[in-house]
């Protein structure tokens, strides 16, 4: 038996070898049922498609390139690599093949993109860690070549297509479980302004307290990690008894809110009555990464606070290390997101007519765990 073709797969399956090409190719456009039976086929014989006939038909090299950017100082790089498996698998199964490089900064990667394409002919790309005045985005709309980023283009949300996940969704979601846990003094641990993913974190915990009538709260803005995290726990618990280091919460150290606007909460809020938890201080801490959230916790115990008795930590991106240690998290959909990135980068290699960019914002959730 002979290495099997496109029309030895069409004639196992009962469907024509457009159909087959359009399963490999573009399977959107095949019922499912029709898909299932066409990739049964394949499965059984073993089909393999041509990359390298392809290539010369098509002039595409099925590649798609990533730049992988410097490790940062905290867990949550996980993410990035939880992102990469994600992509890098689901890529496959369209045949096509990720490239890794990396870059000091911007204006390197663009020179990377312009090398790639001249020496490898990369089809498109997938950019990740997208804020402000994005260099990159600029280099390559003005160039027209497909791409799509893995983050809003910040201040600039209808220019190129986009794949993200509700950061604001997802503190809002901490800061309303906190709210019904009773928590009246609920801080915000995050990175300086500037960060559009942290920016966007820290309004929605802002939204969640504003709801809950509880005004401004505690915050404090460090860089990502979990030296960070600890120092921002302690200049919080510190400056509790100063104006401002308890803002919005000593007003309810009791009460918790206006009559009837939080449903659930405590008479007195957790952790009000524990000797190293100062009057004003923060009973709760919503955090922009997990690596803070560890920073916060470990502070909590070094005072003889213990997280989730005495007072509530939350960090975000639910990263393995979170789940061992018992931390709870805002989870990101990191696979759907890989997924969609993909579906819209071949979107436009096919040259899929749209009316405009698309862009998919993906709802996080909540694990609750023992903080």
């Amino acid at each position: 038996m002979g290495r099997p073709t496109l029309n030895s797969v069409a004639e196992a399956a009962a469907v024509s070898r457009q159909t087959v090409s359009n399963v490999i190719n573009s399977p959107e456009v095949v019922s499912p049922e029709t898909r299932e039976r066409v990739l049964a086929a394949i499965e059984r014989l073993g089909y393999r498609p041509n990359t390298a006939a392809r290539q010369m038909r098509t002039t595409r090299s099925q590649i798609i390139g990533l730049c992988i950017p410097p490790s940062g100082n905290g867990v949550s790089g996980v993410v990035l690599d939880q992102f990469l498996h994600s992509l890098t698998a689901t890529a496959e199964r369209y045949d096509h093949r990720i490239m890794l490089f990396t870059a000091a900064d911007d204006e390197a990667e663009t020179r990377a993109y312009a090398d790639l394409i001249a020496s490898v002919g990369i089809d498109g790309f997938v950019l990740t860690n997208t804020h402000h005045d994005d260099l990159r985005t600029r280099w390559l709309l003005d160039r027209e070549l497909p791409f799509v980023t893995f983050g809003r283009p910040w201040g600039a949300e209808d220019t190129h297509p986009w794949v993200d996940v509700d950061g604001a969704a997802g503190t809002r979601l901490a800061t309303d479980h906190l709210v019904r846990q009773g928590h009246r003094r609920i801080a915000f641990v995050g990175w300086p302004e500037g960060s559009g993913s942290g920016d966007d974190r820290r309004a929605g915990w802002a939204a969640g307290l504003a709801a809950a009538g509880l005004g401004e709260g505690p915050q404090a803005a460090v860089y990502d990690g979990v030296e960070g995290g600890r120092s921002a726990a302690a200049r919080l618990l510190d400056a509790s008894g100063s104006a401002g280091g308890a803002a919005g919460g000593a007003a309810n150290l009791r009460g918790g809110g206006p009559a009837g606007g939080v449903g659930g909460g405590a008479a007195n809020p957790p952790g009000g009555d524990h000797p190293a938890i100062a009057a004003g201080a923060p009973t709760a801490f919503v955090c922009a990464s997990d690596s803070l959230a560890l920073g916060v916790t470990a502070e909590l115990r070094d005072r003889g606070i213990r997280p989730g008795a005495d007072a509530a930590v939350i960090g975000f991106d639910d990263t393995p290390t979170a789940s061992v240690l018992g931390l709870s998290s805002v989870a990101q959909p990191i696979a759907d997101v890989a997924a969609e990135c993909v579906r819209q980068l071949r979107a436009i290699l096919r040259g899929d007519p749209a009316a405009e960019p698309a862009t998919t914002l993906f709802t996080p959730h909540l694990v609750l765990r023992t903080t």
